[in-house]
Formats: C-alpha cells, sequence, structure tokens
C-alpha cells in the first residue's frame, strides 16, 4: 500500500534547485490557504459542550503523501544540506489533525522527518545555507501561522470574564510540538548565520509569531515565549520592533479588546528585556512605563497576569528609583472602587514599592497616598483592612512615616479611631489597636495634640449635625400647624374697566 501511493508522487517535489525556494518571501504566502473542519463549522455561534479542544488546524495541502527520504546518517557530508532542504520541504505538507483516522500513515512518516530533522539541527554538524534557512522558515510558516477561531468562552460569558477557567487544547498539539522544537534548536544552533537569517525571519515572520500568543492552549504559548526570547537575544536589528509590537497588543489589550490569552507570557518576555535595559534608561523605555505597563493595571483580568506586571514594574524601580513616584501616581488613578480583590493586589505592589522608595520620592505623593491608605483601612472587606495596617510593619515604611509624621498622622488618625470603635473583625480591631501604639510611642505629644484636635472636630460636626436635625424639626413642624390650601382650583379674575370721557 505504502509502495502505491508513494509511486504517484512527483519525484521534483523537496528539490533543493526548485524555483520556489529561490524567492527570498514565497514561504510567507506558499500553502497557506485555511481549511476548516465539519466539525467546527456544525457548532458555530456557541462552544462545543464535549470536545474539548481546539477547532484551529492546519491549512489543507494538495499533497497526497509524503516521501521518506534518505537518512542523514547514510548521505555523505556534501549532500547533507541538500538532503535537509528536501527534508524540510516535504515537510511542508500539512494535514486536518482533528480526525486521527484521515492520513494517518502520511501523518507519522511526516512526524519521523521532523524528528529526524531535530536530531540533525541538534547535533551542529554543518553550517546552514542560505536555501536551507529559506525552507525552514517556509516549514515552519505553513505549519505554524493560522488563524484561530473566535473565543466564544469570552464571547458568552459576563462583563468578559471567563467562568470556565479549564484551558482548550489544541487537537493537533504533538505534531506542533515537533515543529516548535525544531524551530528553537534552529535559532539557537551555532550553525545559524543571524546576517543571513535576518532576510527571512524579519518583521513580518515575527509579527505572524506574535499573533500565534492568542493561542488558547498554554503549551503553545509557553514554547511561543521561549522562542520569540531568543529571537530577540539573536536578532538585535530586530529587538526596537519587537518591543513596539509588543506594546501595540497591550494597547489593544487595555483600550479596546480586553481580550488576549497571552498577555502572561508576553509580561514574561519584557520582564527579561527590562533587566537588560542599560543606564541611564532612555525616555523610549520610561514612556512604556507610563503608557503601557500602568494602565495594564485597569483591566478586569488584572488577577491573571498581576505577578508578571509587578515584576516588570518592580524592574523599572530597581533601575530608576525616580520613577517609584510616578508609578504611585499611576495606582492611585486607577485604583478599584468596588472590586476588593484588586485592591488586595495593588496594596500588595505598594507595599512592595514603599519598601524601596527613597524620602524624595516619598514626600511627592505622600498626602494622596495616605488619603487612599486611609480609606482602605476602613474597608468592610477584611482582607483590604488587614493589608493596609500590614504597611506598618515594615522597618524602612516606619522611618519615613516618622519623618513625616506631621503631614500623616493627622490624615491616618481618624481611620485608626473608627476602626478602634465599631470594626467588625477581631483581627482587623488587634491590627489597629497595634498600630495606635506604634504611633503613640514614635511620638507621643504629637500623636495626644492630633487626637484631642481630632475629637475637638467630632465635637464640632455633632453640634453641626444637631443644628441641622433641629433646622429640620422646626420645618417639619413649621409644615404640620400651616392650614391646608385648595389645589387645582380655578379662580375666576374680573377685571374692571373705566370709561374715560
Amino acid at each position: 500500500m505504502l509502495r502505491q501511493f508513494l509511486s504517484k508522487i512527483p519525484r521534483s517535489f523537496g528539490n533543493s534547485d526548485s524555483p520556489e525556494l529561490t524567492r527570498p518571501n514565497s514561504f510567507m504566502t506558499a500553502g497557506l490557504h485555511t481549511h476548516r473542519s465539519n466539525s467546527f463549522n456544525s457548532g458555530c455561534g456557541r462552544p462545543c459542550a464535549t470536545k474539548r479542544t481546539s477547532s484551529s488546524i492546519f491549512p489543507a495541502s494538495v499533497v497526497a503523501g509524503i516521501e521518506p527520504l534518505l537518512p542523514f546518517k547514510n548521505a555523505p557530508n556534501s549532500e547533507k544540506m541538500n538532503l535537509f532542504v528536501s527534508k524540510v520541504s516535504l515537510c511542508c505538507a500539512t494535514f486536518d489533525f482533528s480526525d486521527a483516522t484521515k492520513n494517518s500513515i502520511e501523518k507519522d512518516v511526516k512526524r519521523q522527518t521532523l524528528l529526524e530533522l531535530l536530531d540533525f539541527v541538534a547535533s551542529g554538524s554543518i553550517r546552514f545555507s542560505e536555501p536551507a534557512i529559506l525552507a525552514m522558515c517556509r516549514m515552519c510558516s505553513t505549519n505554524l501561522f493560522r488563524v484561530f477561531p473566535p473565543n466564544y468562552r469570552s464571547i458568552t460569558s459576563n462583563n468578559g470574564e471567563n467562568d470556565d477557567d479549564d484551558p482548550i487544547f489544541c487537537s493537533a498539539w504533538p505534531h506542533l510540538q515537533i515543529v516548535y522544537d525544531l524551530l528553537l534548536k534552529f535559532i539557537t544552533s551555532s550553525c545559524l548565520d543571524a546576517k543571513v537569517a535576518k532576510k527571512y525571519i524579519d518583521h513580518a515572520f515575527i509579527l505572524r509569531l506574535l499573533d500565534l500568543f492568542d493561542s488558547e492552549d498554554p503549551r503553545e504559548r509557553e514554547c511561543l515565549k521561549t522562542i520569540l526570547h531568543r529571537v530577540y537575544g539573536k536578532f538585535m536589528v530586530h529587538r526596537p520592533l519587537i518591543r513596539k509590537d509588543i506594546s501595540n497588543i497591550f494597547y489593544r489589550f487595555v483600550f479596546e479588546e480586553e481580550r488576549h490569552n497571552g498577555i502572561t507570557e508576553l509580561l514574561d518576555i519584557f520582564g527579561s528585556i527590562i533587566s537588560g535595559f542599560a543606564l541611564p534608561l532612555k525616555e523610549e523605555h520610561k514612556i512604556f512605563l507610563q503608557r503601557v505597563l500602568i494602565p495594564l493595571h485597569k483591566p478586569k483580568t488584572l488577577g491573571v497576569y498581576f505577578q508578571q506586571l509587578s515584576y516588570c514594574v518592580t524592574q523599572f524601580i530597581d533601575k530608576d528609583p525616580k520613577l517609584s513616584s510616578t508609578v504611585i501616581k499611576g495606582l492611585l488613578k486607577y485604583w478599584p472602587i468596588t472590586n476588593s480583590q484588586k485592591e488586595v493586589m495593588f496594596l500588595d505592589e505598594l507595599k512592595d514599592i514603599l519598601e524601596e522608595i527613597d524620602m524624595v520620592e516619598f514626600q511627592k505623593v505622600m498626602v494622596p497616598l495616605s488619603w487612599q491608605i486611609g480609606r482602605c483601612i476602613n474597608s468592610f472587606h477584611f482582607q483590604v483592612a488587614e493589608r493596609a495596617l500590614l504597611f506598618w510593619n515594615k522597618e524602612h515604611i516606619i522611618n519615613i512615616i516618622a519623618h513625616n509624621r506631621h503631614v500623616i498622622f493627622p490624615i491616618i488618625l481618624p481611620a485608626l479611631e473608627k476602626n478602634a470603635r465599631n470594626h467588625w473583625n477581631p483581627s482587623v480591631l488587634n491590627l489597629t489597636l497595634n498600630v495606635r501604639k506604634m504611633f503613640m510611642d514614635i511620638d507621643d505629644g504629637f500623636f495626644m495634640s492630633c487626637l484631642i484636635h481630632l475629637k475637638e472636630e467630632e465635637a464640632e460636626l455633632s453640634k453641626s449635625a444637631e443644628k441641622r436635625k433641629k433646622a429640620w424639626e422646626r420645618l417639619e413642624n413649621a409644615a404640620n400647624h400651616r392650614p391646608p390650601t385648595t389645589r387645582n382650583t380655578a379662580a375666576l379674575v374680573t377685571h374692571s374697566t373705566t370709561s374715560i370721557s
């Protein structure tokens, strides 16, 4: 059976002298026709309830089968590169992996060929020629670059939040994984000349690679993260473009769609990029912090990528401590009002920043920051109140507060007194009393004067409230004793005329 379909394949397929391998950009358009399976079309408009696999598949191929070629170990060194090009060209044939019974023999032959190519690239025995680089890029484009179907879970869920947190796995992943591993080995190989490869791993190739980060399969996104990081490290000429393209994805996520599957992985990549920034920081990088990273605190799905985002922000502050006040102002701007879980995350990040902030930067933001912390202390959500009260456990924070106590005490003390009187949670109440005692230890005299002033203000407010109450009572009594008036009564008005003689 195998001989029958192999005998029908043209022998010129996969030849390294083929004209389509001599055109520099042919791999970007060859074999990219999209094919959708019947199972996806029949379920369009709602997510499949029984099958937990992605509907995205490889584009269809006109090739009926794949010819297994000579093993590398049996080929002379002078022919190994031509054999490599031939094998890579054969792997441009694509199949529908949503149906495991379809083209099973051809799929297995292609899989064995890919594994053989992976071993050959990992061995690093021969320097890759330009036709080999072109063929490799074309094969990866054909197999990897595809359009994802709409995310129905995101469309049908409330407010754009996914109720179902289970990941969706791609049915073609066993095959995709080999292609990704092959691309990674190829990019990191010492036999690849970056000056030649940059003509084919160009801006268009990287843009298509970034589009794949929206895949719903977390395994694919993890592979892409590693590959893009290696591309950024090897091709220095593409670094500004990569940073710009990732920024554009963040812009669309924050200001337009608020839905993207790869924000966590992209922030992971940027965390490594930021750690390599030279000092002093360029204005471009500071703008990225202000216009991209700080607004990323706004979306409702912050919890998905908060750890990676916080790491990126911390990296910037480590590079330039003067940016700490800028970050705190941004956090205060996007501070959540009705989402207590986001408030907890904001407080955690704020605590990390305050542990490193210097006196000058703190004084720029201490007034609005103290008011916000005071509101959090009085929060009825016990976790928010606890996080705000735990700020005072850090020695550096205590020192800067003690130095600026004449500004901070009058703002924070009313919140502490309100908690001490009527907060419902015992843990929050105990923490409040501890912080109150710490304030007294810092400056007992000033604390007592603030407390006296607070009581005087409360007495004045109580008098004002009493006066207001009595005024309303007088108005109510006056209204009750007023004689009733007849409503909707028509009155006849007569006009007298005087004759003038």
